[in-house]
C-alpha cells in the first residue's frame, strides 16, 4: 500500500468513519481499494487509535497527578462513545502533537504531614533572628585569710596638714628585723664571719685607744674587696710581724712603725687582701696626713676621715661609731645595699649604689638601728642571704612570705620541710606539727628619696665596693 493511500484511508476515517461500526468501515474500504489494501488500511487505523487513545491516558493522568482530584469531567474523557464534537478531535490531534516527555510526570514530591495544631497567620513583617554573644568580665576578690600580707614598701606620703612630704617606712620591716636579729642570734645565722672576724673585733684590747682607733681605721682600709677571714690574717700579720720604728720600740700595728716600715714590706705583710698595692700607697700616705694634720690620731669627723685616701662613707660612719662611740649615719656596705633592695626597703625601683642606699634608709630607719644594721645585715648575707645561692628555704623572712624576692622554689621545698618537722614526747608520740604557709602582695612600690638630695662629698678614695 502506497503512502498516499495511507494518508487516504487515516483522512476518511477520522472525518467519515469515526462513529461507525468497524464491519461497516471494513466494507467501506474493501469496496474502495480492494481486499489487501483494505486490510492494511484497517491496520494503520488500528494502530494509530491506541497511539491517540495511550496518548489520552497518559494525559489523564498527568491531569490527575496535578490536579490531586478526579471529577466527572476529567473521567469523561475516557468514554468511548459518538458523542464528541469536532473540537473534542481538535484538542486530542493537539494532545497526540505533544512529545512524550512533555506528557510523563514529574518525580512526586513527599507533602510534609500536617501538625494538628493550627498554624499562625504570619505578620508581612520578617522577624530575623540574630544571636549575639556577650562577654561579661566578672572580677573576683578573693577575701585575704588571716596569714595573707599586704606589703607596702617604703614610700613617700604627702602631709595633709603641714604640706611636706614624709616617708613612711615599710609596713613590714620591724617583723623582718625582730626575725633576722632571732636568726642572727639563735637561728640559721648566727655565728657569722664578721661576729669574730669583723672590722669593730680586730683592734687588740690590751693597746692604748689611740692605737686602738688607729687599728680599727687600718683594718676598715683593708676590708674593701676582702673578705672577713682574709682581712683578719692581713691584720694579725701586721700585729705581730710589723717591726718597730726604731731599736727596742715594741713591734706591732701603730702610726709610728707604718711611717718607719718600707712600703715593700708592708705590701708583703698585707698581699693576701684585694687590691694590696693600692691599699699599701692609702695606708703611707694617710699615716703622714694623721701625723702632721691630726695630731697621730685619726679624725673625729666625718668630712676628716672621708679627707684621708682610700676611705669612702661607708668607712667613715662605720670607724665614726666604733672607734669614737658616735653613730653618725649608717655603714651600708654590699649586703646592706644588696639585702635591703632584695625586701623593698628602699622603694619599689630600688637604689643604685651604697651611698644612696644609706640616704633611703636614714631617712626611716630609727637612729638607735643604725649602728646595729650593719652588723645584722652583714652577717646574714655571709649566712643565709647569700649572694649567689641564696637559702631562701632556710630563712625565716622567705618561709613566712616576707621577703618578696624569695625564689619561691626553695621557699615551696623549705616548707614542706617544715611541715614535717613534728616535735613528739618521750614515747614517741606526736605532739605539734608545725606549719608555716603565708603570703604575699606588693601593692605600690616608691622610691624614697626626694628630689634634690645629693650624696656627700667624697674627698678621698677609696676601692670599690
Amino acid at each position: 500500500m502506497t503512502s498516499s493511500a495511507t494518508r487516504l484511508a487515516r483522512s476518511r476515517y477520522n472525518s467519515e468513519l469515526r462513529g461507525a461500526p468497524k464491519p461497516i468501515a471494513f466494507d467501506f474500504l474493501l469496496s474502495s481499494y480492494g481486499k489487501s489494501d483494505a486490510h492494511s488500511a484497517t491496520f494503520m487505523m488500528r494502530t494509530s487509535r491506541i497511539s491517540r487513545e495511550a496518548s489520552k491516558v497518559i494525559s489523564a493522568t498527568a491531569a490527575l497527578e496535578s490536579t490531586g482530584r478526579t471529577t466527572r469531567s476529567s473521567l469523561s474523557r475516557f468514554a468511548h462513545n459518538g458523542a464528541r464534537t469536532e473540537v473534542d478531535a481538535e484538542k486530542d490531534e493537539v494532545a497526540v502533537s505533544n512529545d512524550i516527555e512533555d506528557a510523563v510526570p514529574g518525580p512526586r514530591k513527599r507533602k510534609r504531614a500536617l501538625s494538628e495544631t493550627p498554624m499562625k497567620k504570619s505578620s508581612p513583617r520578617t522577624t530575623v533572628k540574630v544571636k549575639t554573644e556577650v562577654e561579661e568580665s566578672v572580677t573576683i576578690s578573693p577575701t585575704p585569710s588571716k596569714d595573707r600580707r599586704i606589703r607596702k614598701p617604703a614610700r613617700q606620703v604627702k602631709n595633709e596638714e603641714t604640706g611636706e612630704v614624709e616617708i613612711h617606712p615599710p609596713n613590714d620591716w620591724a617583723e623582718i628585723y625582730a626575725i633576722v636579729k632571732e636568726m642572727r642570734t639563735q637561728g640559721a645565722a648566727r655565728n657569722a664571719a664578721v661576729d669574730t672576724m669583723g672590722c669593730a673585733s680586730l683592734a687588740e684590747k690590751d693597746v692604748s685607744p689611740r692605737d686602738k682607733r688607729y687599728q680599727t681605721l687600718t683594718a676598715l682600709m683593708l676590708s674593701s674587696q676582702t673578705k672577713d677571714t682574709t682581712n683578719a690574717l692581713a691584720m694579725k700579720r701586721l700585729q705581730t710581724e710589723l717591726p718597730g720604728h726604731s731599736p727596742g720600740a715594741p713591734p706591732g700595728l701603730n702610726l709610728e712603725n707604718i711611717l718607719a716600715v718600707s712600703p715593700e714590706l708592708l705590701n708583703e705583710l698585707i698581699w693576701a687582701v684585694g687590691f694590696h698595692n693600692n691599699k699599701t700607697r692609702y695606708i703611707k700616705a694617710a699615716a703622714i696626713i694623721l701625723r702632721d694634720e691630726y695630731n697621730s690620731d685619726i679624725p673625729d669627723t666625718i668630712e676628716g676621715l672621708m679627707s684621708l685616701p682610700g676611705v669612702g662613707p661607708k668607712m667613715a660612719y662605720l670607724c665614726m661609731s666604733v672607734a669614737w662611740g658616735r653613730t653618725e649615719g649608717i655603714g651600708v656596705d654590699v649586703h646592706v645595699h644588696r639585702i635591703t633592695n632584695l625586701w623593698g626597703w628602699n622603694g619599689g625601683s630600688g637604689t643604685k649604689g651604697p651611698e644612696e642606699t644609706r640616704l633611703a634608709l636614714q631617712r626611716w630607719l630609727p637612729r638607735e638601728l643604725w649602728h646595729e644594721i650593719n652588723w645584722l645585715l652583714v652577717g646574714f648575707g655571709q649566712t643565709v642571704c647569700l649572694p649567689v645561692g641564696r637559702r631562701c628555704g632556710e630563712c625565716e623572712v622567705g618561709l613566712r612570705g616576707l621577703c618578696k624576692s624569695a625564689e619561691r622554689g626553695k621557699v615551696i621545698a623549705g616548707r614542706k620541710v617544715r611541715e614535717e618537722a613534728v616535735k613528739r614526747d618521750d614515747d614517741g608520740d606526736e605532739m605539734e606539727k608545725v606549719e608555716l604557709m603565708k603570703d604575699e602582695v606588693v601593692v605600690e612600690e616608691k622610691v624614697v628619696n626626694a628630689p634634690g638630695d645629693a650624696g656627700v662629698d667624697v674627698k678621698g678614695q677609696e676601692e670599690p665596693p
